[in-house]
């Protein structure tokens, strides 16, 4: 009886935050509904209920807008009233809403359509708010960048030095003893290499970078042997060890598709042509934003380094899907020539023949992409990305765009008290759509 007692007399958090908050009314004006909707289609109906979708998917805008980590994304809420409005609650609560892993099992649940609708949300949320205007749709400004991997630098000797560990630790589990693990030897060799590098000794470098991977082969070919003559079956982890070391083994320097990464195999070797940065390591992200205020309509990430100019008709095609509209023109820099894009008038930068007199001014609004990419990695998580695998890598890309989108939205928030006729009218929208749905709730009721 005291428990209700208690609930009875709580506060609702409406009644504690301030309502002119900028969350706060960037929550009337998403469309939570929608996103319930279009999720929901990528759970089963079965089993225990998922968690709802407004906590999940506001978590994700916040985490995003913030620049958080799972666990300090989790700390905030708990903290924060305003947080846990924009995530639907009605009271304040005391403990946490979910583990940090549901947030992992949530993204590779939504896979990269599923974030794609949290990212059209944030642009049907500004063309609502007016920060964006519909005709600015037709004009787009494409370009790319490169979302860097979590990995260390790599080098030949780390390399062989971390597969030889790999390959001793499988030894182990099944008592497998080898001739010789090379543990102390490798421990003399691995920091004689960083001092040979460092005083320009590279004949020493090079002699000591060949005994360690002699060590590696060593321990391969005795592994081998001794799985063959026990008849040991390895599991499908450990047998992916053993492939990556036999291919670490056999490339060289011009070698294709070559392992920078043990954990991340699939990590590209991109050069940008940057005089501080010769070489990124990561995955190729594509961004399009509109050519008037640099509203982000479009986010993909390309493994494999393609070529710039062949990404453009799907970029265009993603930007078409979650606008509703085609592009009428697309300006993107020289790297883009020879892109194949017919439908839709791509403009090269310097470009002076068949250029429409009106769009010649808008041509010089290229360059505006760039600060947005600085953004995304200055302000967002796209400087480097931890999420696992080339899902994480094009789900990292999308939710930093969702990212930069609110930080821009609630920019345009923080001055709307000067703009009191349209907050009155998207919050008598906001009204009316809650009053109609209160209304079905209580027909399917009764």
């Amino acid at each position: 009886m005291l428990i209700y007692w208690h609930l009875l007399f709580k506060p609702r958090l409406e009644d504690i935050i301030n309502p002119n908050h900028a969350l706060v009314r960037l929550a009337s004006v998403i469309d939570w509904e929608r996103l319930d909707i279009e999720l929901g289609q990528h759970f089963a109906t079965v089993g225990a209920a998922a968690l709802p979708t407004r906590l999940m998917a506001g978590l994700m805008y916040l985490q995003h807008l913030h620049n958080l980590s799972d666990e300090a994304l989790l700390d905030q809420w708990l903290e924060s009233p305003y947080y846990q409005y924009f995530c639907g609650e009605t009271f304040f609560q005391h403990q946490f809403p979910c583990h940090p892993t549901s947030l992992v099992k949530w993204r590779q649940r939504l896979g990269e359509e599923g974030c794609e609708w949290l990212l059209t949300e944030t642009i049907n949320a500004g063309l609502k708010l007016k920060v964006i205007k519909p005709s600015s749709l037709k004009r787009v400004i494409v370009d790319t960048t490169v979302q860097e991997k979590n990995i260390a630098f790599p080098t030949d000797a780390k390399l062989y030095h971390k597969s030889r560990q790999l390959l001793v630790a499988i030894a182990h589990d099944h008592s497998i003893t080898l001739r010789q693990t090379y543990d102390k030897a490798c421990q003399d060799l691995m920091p004689k290499i960083g001092r040979y590098g460092h005083a320009k000794q590279y004949k020493r470098m090079k002699k000591a970078i060949k005994q360690v991977k002699g060590f590696l082969g060593r321990v391969v070919r005795d592994l081998e042997r001794q799985l063959i003559a026990k008849g040991i079956q390895l599991t499908p982890k450990q047998q992916n060890t053993l492939q990556q070391a036999r291919e670490l083994l056999l490339q060289t320097r011009k070698s294709k598709n070559k392992i920078y990464s043990l954990h991340e195999p699939l990590v590209d070797c991109i050069s940008k042509g940057k005089a501080h940065k010769r070489y990124e390591f990561g995955v190729k992200a594509s961004i399009a934003v509109t050519a008037k205020e640099s509203f982000i309509i479009g986010a993909r990430g390309y493994p494999g380094n393609p070529y710039d100019g062949h990404t453009l008709a799907d970029q265009l095609q993603q930007v078409e899907t979650l606008t509703g509209k085609k592009p009428e023109y697309c300006f993107v820099d020289r790297g883009y020539r020879g892109s194949g894009v017919s439908d839709i008038q791509v403009l090269i930068a310097g470009q002076k023949r068949g250029v429409p007199h009106k769009e010649k001014r808008w041509m010089g609004r290229r360059n505006s992409v760039e600060p947005i990419i600085g953004h995304l990695k200055s302000d967002g998580k796209m400087k480097r990305c931890f999420l696992k695998g080339v899902l994480g890598d094009a789900l990292n890309v999308i939710l930093s765009a969702c990212g930069q989108n609110l930080r821009k939205l609630l920019r345009w928030l923080y001055f709307a008290p000067n703009r009191p006729a349209l907050l009155l009218k998207i919050l008598l929208n906001s009204l009316a759509n809650n009053f109609k749905l209160d209304l079905n709730h209580v027909a399917l009721q009764a």
